[in-house]
């Protein structure tokens, strides 16, 4: 591994930056070290001078698919969402399949208030890797915002599998149960997101509303 980006692996971010300066210097027309700086600024949260290094790599190679991902991401973080999506779509012509630039897509899409456009890029992301369960949890979100919420029932109940410890999805399946009045069963999940996380605020809601909808139905039995 190049040593400015050993450096960066392990944090030692001023390190980084001279050796990854000193490889610009030695050879200043290959794109990877400008991709590398930029990904160096990128983690410092220099995102827009990060950009101009990305740019610089793509000058000198317009298909470097690693530098539309490094730039989207850096847009991605300083919540430029539409310019991220436009740059995740530039690196994915290029590089069609790779999961991590199709999750950001969907993920920029979904920070731009466009299910739609998410949906697809987010189930390719976890299709092309079955066990990241945040890919398939975002997309089971991306389903029950487009009101499928027995297809995002479904997708959560994997998600719970694949990570046992995964709060949120615990949550949002008892929200797909109560939907479909499914009361048992919602409480179930909910009472399981609280014993991962006790303090979360909106599974603890759903227990109660839960509790209130079974004493109902005892009442009328």
């Amino acid at each position: 591994m190049d040593k400015g980006m050993d450096y960066l692996n392990k944090g030692k971010f001023q390190e980084a930056a001279r050796e990854l300066e000193q490889n610009i210097q030695q050879e200043p027309d290959n794109p990877v070290h400008y991709i590398n700086f930029g990904n160096l600024l990128s983690t410092v949260h220099e995102h827009d001078k990060a950009i101009v290094f990305f740019q610089k790599a793509l000058e000198l190679n317009p298909d470097a698919a690693a530098a539309f991902y490094g730039a989207g991401v850096s847009c991605y973080k300083a919540e430029k969402y539409s310019e991220a999506a436009y740059l995740f779509q530039q690196a994915l012509s290029r590089s069609p399949e790779d999961a991590d630039t199709l999750f950001m897509a969907g993920m920029s899409y979904m920070h731009s208030d466009n299910a739609l456009r998410a949906l697809p890029f987010l189930l390719r992301a976890s299709e092309l890797n079955s066990s990241d369960s945040e890919a398939l949890f975002q997309y089971g979100l991306c389903l029950a915002n487009l009101q499928h919420v027995g297809e995002a029932e479904s997708v959560f109940t994997s998600v719970t599998e694949i990570d046992r410890n995964h709060s949120d999805a615990f949550y949002n399946l008892g929200v797909c149960q109560a939907y479909f009045d499914k009361h048992e069963d919602a409480l179930l999940s909910f009472e399981q997101a609280l014993s991962i996380r006790p303090d979360h605020y909106l599974a603890g809601n759903g227990k109660k509303n839960m509790q209130e909808k079974l004493r109902q139905q005892e009442g009328k039995a």
